[in-house]
């Protein structure tokens, strides 16, 4: 039997887990097969990026923990701050989707945006992690609450 899922919770207990890339977590319509086997559709009323520990309910009341697979990826750090903005200006400047942390953010693994950054004073690291960037601006999930 082919279930539905076409909520995203956060509150449930959890049934089972998926695990996918950055890329395959980007979605609104897709019939996905769970880490353990459930079969499902995925039917959200638009496209969006499932964010690591979202919890998608299914028809039949199961959940099903949402886990970002490891991708091989860049650390990208800087001197200090500014430099760390900087190094952020250019990246987004390429289009680059980037995931931002305090004193650091992390890139898909690129060899020539690798050089540009070593270039600029960064320093540049390889790591395998789940990737989880920044949505853009005219594409952004409301996770946060309105006042």
């Amino acid at each position: 039997m082919l279930h539905s899922a076409s909520a995203i919770t956060r509150t449930q207990p959890v049934n089972d887990t998926i695990t996918l890339d950055e890329t395959d977590r980007h979605r609104r319509r897709l019939r996905l097969t769970s880490d353990n086997g459930i079969v499902f559709l995925l039917e959200l009323e638009s496209a969006r990026l499932l964010r690591e520990n979202d919890l998608l309910q299914l028809s039949d009341g199961r959940t099903v923990r949402v886990l970002a697979k490891p991708e091989p990826l860049y650390i990208v750090s800087g001197n200090d701050t500014t430099h760390l903005l900087q190094l952020a200006w250019h990246v987004g400047n390429r289009h680059l989707p980037t995931q931002i942390r305090r004193d650091h953010f992390l890139i898909r693994r690129d060899p020539i945006i690798k050089t540009m950054l070593e270039q600029l004073g960064a320093t540049v690291s390889e790591i395998e992690s789940g990737f989880d960037p920044v949505s853009g601006a005219y594409n952004h999930d409301h996770q946060h609450q309105h006042a």
